[in-house]
Formats: structure tokens, C-alpha cells, sequence
């Protein structure tokens, strides 16, 4: 089954979005964001039988596998996977299904900017359509400071001229902030405003999955 919406989010300054969702046969669960020219593919396995010496007796054990688009993963991409596995672990439920295993293996297919909001996103709406029961869904959304504005959801490009990204991570239920990274130099009010405009923009992701959600249950 694969389903697909686009969502036009430029007014507020983000990206246009596309996901189709059931991508791939094998998984339990999978889809592919794309956020601009940024691209990731997400797939989920699970609940499965998990090995005895990663058994949690009172949960699931999450586990994410970060795949660059060439190459061998390095220090970047194993704390981009560090990221979103703690991301995943805070969003579901894991506690309803003890002594198994969830696993989700993240495809980067195109990095043209906010990689790490894409490849959450994308995270998921892949668990959505596996049917695991979740907490809340989660939003991330990107943004960057240059000398005098701050920039939502920046290209490549625009982050050639930037001091500092931010990545910020929302759930669904009251747009908490679930987990941020940062790099770069800025003020603590800097930092807050991005916060605030980050939340704003959520709004819009959270409508996308919405429209996503809708479109999905028509075709099935």
C-alpha cells in the first residue's frame, strides 16, 4: 500500500513536504520524507524476539541504525542516530511490550539541509504506519541564525552563511520540546526565538501529517 500527500509550507517559510508512506515491502513499517531536495527513507521492524543480553525486562529495546548516503557512518551521524533513537524511545510506548526489540533503520538518500529534522520525520511517520502504539507523534523542524535573522528550515546553501543550527522536536499533544541539538555561537535570547518560531512551524508539520493521515485511510 503506498500513499503519498504534499503539503505546501513555504508561507511559513518552511520547505515543501512529500511522504509516501509503505514504501518498502519487508518492514513492518516505512516511508520516505522528502523536505525540499532533502531526502530520507525510514523503515521499521518490530516488535520482534530481541538477543538475551539486550533484553529489557520492562520495555521494548529501541534500537536505530543511521545509514549516509556513501560511505561508513562517522562521529556525526552516530550522534545524528543518538539523537533519534533517544527521540523514538521518548515517543512511544514501549513499556506494552517487553522483552522485544524495535528497530529503525534510517536511509539517507539526499542532504540539502536540515538532515536531522528529515530523517526524525521520517522516523516517525515510519513507526505511525507500523501500527506500534505511541505516546504522542513528534515534529522536527530546523533552523538557522546568521548575522541579523533566523532562518526556518535552511538549504545547504543557506547555511553557508550561518553562525549557528538549531533542531528542535515537538510532540503532537501540547508541542513540548522533546529533544533539541545545537551548534554554533548564540545568545540565549536567539536561542529562544528559535524555539518560539520552531514551535510555530510545527503547527504546519503536524497539519502535513494530518493531510498524510487523511489521504492514507481514503485509499485503504
Amino acid at each position: 500500500m503506498e500513499d503519498s500527500a504534499i503539503f505546501n509550507v513555504q508561507e511559513q517559510w518552511l520547505r515543501p513536504l512529500r511522504c509516501e508512506l509503505n514504501v518498502l515491502s519487508r518492514p513492518d513499517g516505512s516511508a520516505m520524507i522528502t523536505q525540499g531536495n532533502t531526502a530520507v527513507v525510514a523503515a521499521v521492524y518490530g516488535p520482534v524476539d530481541v538477543k538475551p543480553q539486550r533484553i529489557l525486562v520492562d520495555k521494548a529495546s529501541i534500537e536505530t541504525v543511521y545509514k549516509p548516503k556513501s560511505g561508513l557512518p562517522n562521529v556525526a551521524d552516530r550522534m545524528r542516530e543518538t539523537i533519534i533513537k533517544n527521540t523514538c524511545e521518548t515517543a512511544l510506548l514501549s513499556a506494552i511490550h517487553p522483552r522485544t526489540a524495535v528497530c529503525i533503520v534510517l536511509q539517507e538518500m539526499q542532504d540539502s539541509g536540515g538532515l536531522l529534522s528529515c530523517c526524525i520525520n521520517a522516523a516517525c511517520m515510519a513507526l505511525m504506519d507500523s501500527g506500534i502504539a505511541m505516546k504522542f507523534l513528534v515534529a522536527a523542524v530546523s533552523c538557522m541564525i546568521s548575522e541579523d535573522d533566523i532562518i526556518l528550515d535552511p538549504s545547504d546553501k543557506d547555511l553557508m552563511g550561518s553562525k549557528a543550527s538549531l533542531t528542535f522536536v515537538f510532540d503532537s499533544a501540547k508541542k513540548n520540546l522533546v529533544a533539541s541539538h545545537t551548534s554554533g555561537v548564540f545568545s540565549q535570547e536567539q536561542y529562544h526565538e528559535s524555539l518560539l518560531k520552531c514551535r510555530q512551524a510545527s503547527c504546519e508539520i503536524f497539519e502535513f501529517y494530518r493531510s498524510l493521515v487523511k489521504k492514507y485511510i481514503i485509499c485503504i
